[in-house]
């Protein structure tokens, strides 16, 4: 039997508290359709006016799809992972790969580096999954530890220790070709993620998301009907490790290296604290969540580089303790009562 979380479905009622399992009041909508244009609207608006921190944003975009593919199996799935890099990192270096020795097509590499974050991900999560707890907490930092040293080991195509470098990719549909400023490689960036929100959210919402989240909520259900819980969630699994390996083979694109830090510990615990101030099993809360962690990193770095880790431990525990659901849920509360307010009137 799988790992499943003891929680009520948040998308039973989108804006339910995935933390907290309170359902709130009648009458507060459906935010999903307006994060997804509203993370598009900003993500131009930024364009033009940060146009200094363009390299800042592009990193944000792809690490907010990476974010996104751990929601996935989290928020919707219930499967407590801390090795979702190994997907990501596997996908990076599979498109750096592809790029430095055969094809450097931009959309080739993302298509390249999904397969390949799909392909460990069903590899993986077959053999995984059908552990739960802490077992499988623990086989999953295991597998990104494997991943991180295979890709140290085959020195002679990922360059090891010192990473893949040399990945040049081509001019975006033959036209737009990456500048040194950073700006087709932004709006690349901006693009692949809001089309990845698009398609995880039809994902969620097809009748393979719903068995999925009726996998999360109660197993035994599902096999009394007929279904098979471990197949449906290996399944998610690695339809999450095709985001994650986009993701990676996107920094490949707009970074031009790849290092082993891709495939690392670290980078899957930062993503759950990213998502945890996000929001779980909300999709745009992944984006949020981003964009307030490495925002904050960055100006928090650049103004005291000795202590900004307390800061960012002391913002996590305000938003734990003030809002459990994480930053979207509180936008979706003020969202309620606007649209309370506004029926009233």
């Amino acid at each position: 039997m799988t790992s499943v979380a003891e929680r009520p479905d948040p998308m039973s009622d989108p804006m339910s508290d995935p933390m907290s399992g309170r359902t709130p009041p009648a009458g507060r909508r459906d935010l999903g359709w307006v994060g997804i244009p509203l993370v598009a609207a900003l993500g131009l608006a930024a364009y033009w006016l940060l146009p200094d921190d363009l390299a800042l944003l592009t990193r944000i975009a792809a690490s907010a799809l990476f974010v996104l593919s751990l929601d996935l199996v989290l928020g919707y799935g219930g499967i407590a992972t801390l090795g979702q890099a190994a997907m990501f990192g596997t996908g990076a270096y599979a498109a750096g790969i592809v790029a430095v020795n055969w094809i450097n097509d931009p959309f080739a590499m993302l298509a390249v580096g999904g397969i390949a974050g799909g392909l460990i991900a069903l590899v993986t999560g077959a053999l995984i999954l059908h552990a739960r707890g802490l077992t499988l907490l623990m086989l999953t930092i295991a597998v990104g530890q494997i991943v991180q040293e295979v890709a140290n080991k085959a020195r002679d195509w990922t360059g090891g220790s010192d990473g893949l470098s040399g990945i040049d990719p081509a001019p975006v549909l033959g036209l737009f070709r990456f500048d040194m400023f950073g700006r087709t490689s932004y709006l690349f960036a901006l693009a692949v993620l809001v089309v990845g929100l698009l398609v995880a959210r039809r994902i969620v919402r097809s009748p393979f998301g719903l068995a999925c989240r009726g996998v999360r909520e109660d197993p035994l259900r599902i096999s009394a009907i007929g279904g098979s819980p471990k197949s449906y969630l290996v399944a998610l699994y690695g339809v999450a490790g095709v985001f994650a390996g986009v993701a990676g083979a996107l920094t490949a694109v707009t970074s031009g290296i790849v290092g082993l830090d891709s495939a690392g510990f670290s980078w899957s615990a930062e993503a759950l604290v990213m998502l945890v101030l996000g929001g779980t099993g909300r999709l745009y809360g992944a984006v949020i969540g981003t964009a307030a962690f490495m925002g904050i990193h960055h100006v928090l770095a650049a103004s005291d580089p000795f202590h900004w880790m307390a800061f960012i431990g002391l913002f996590l525990i305000g938003i734990v303790l003030f809002l459990p659901g994480g930053i979207a849920s509180g936008v979706e509360r003020l969202g309620g009562l606007l649209h309370r307010k506004e029926g009233r009137t």
